[in-house]
């Protein structure tokens, strides 16, 4: 597997490359609309076919450049089916597969920061990886009130189906603004100081107290995410 993960410094996102060695097909995740530059040229580098640009959830913090990228590659656009977004090539359900050559990402549905907030979750040989976006941050979570967010949902995602899976996953989050590049879901669990409540009406409680103010770029991203950020 090829594998980069790339800092947009503004929203401080992380979006990451993801392509089969063999087949040189590639998909990215979580696309920032400024960076489409670097976006082309390392494509152009490592001789790679961009086939699909998937984002997570609709952002609130930066624009996406999956329409862009759709325009200049002809890859497909993936969001969740949750999102009713009527530009994107093809809405996600749960559960579902995304081959990118040999690599296949599953696609789950992890509601709670936003209603269409999924997880991509990639076993490459014995490493498993999770692309979660705004779900699960390192030593965080994503907050849960806008964009039809849900905390209980959000508890339901992490505990339910997030770690479920091996403690050794790799977790890669869609941002981070202390300078934590990755984690794995037992360090989070240990470690993370939201997860170490006792239900989920501790989780609920604690998310609803942050009282954070809105993404500057709020008003801007949300509807030209929902246009695949050709605004």
């Amino acid at each position: 597997m090829i594998f980069r993960q790339l800092f947009e410094r503004e929203s401080s996102t992380y979006t990451y490359l993801i392509a089969c060695e063999k087949t040189r097909k590639a998909a990215l995740i979580d696309t920032v609309k400024e960076e489409l530059p670097k976006y082309v040229q390392l494509l152009q580098e490592l001789d790679l076919t961009l086939v699909y640009a998937l984002d997570t959830h609709t952002h609130a913090d930066h624009i996406t450049a999956a329409g862009a990228l759709r325009d200049l590659t002809d890859c497909t656009t993936l969001l969740g089916e949750e999102a009713n977004s009527t530009c994107v090539s093809h809405a996600l359900r749960d559960g579902e597969k995304i081959q990118v050559g040999e690599l296949t990402l599953t696609a789950i549905h992890t509601p709670g920061h936003t209603d269409d907030s999924y997880t991509y979750h990639l076993i490459d040989g014995d490493e498993q990886y999770l692309f979660t976006g705004d779900t699960l941050l390192i030593r965080g979570t994503g907050r849960t009130d806008f964009q039809n967010g849900n905390a209980r949902d959000q508890y339901d995602s992490i505990f339910g189906k997030l770690l479920t899976l091996p403690a050794t996953t790799w977790v890669y989050p869609g941002h981070d603004y202390k300078g934590w590049t990755r984690s794995t879901l037992g360090e989070e669990k240990a470690h993370n100081p939201r997860l170490q409540v006792k239900d989920v009406a501790a989780y609920v409680e604690l998310m609803n107290n942050l009282k954070l103010p809105n993404p500057k770029l709020m008003d801007i991203a949300v509807p030209a995410n929902r246009a695949c950020g050709n605004n």
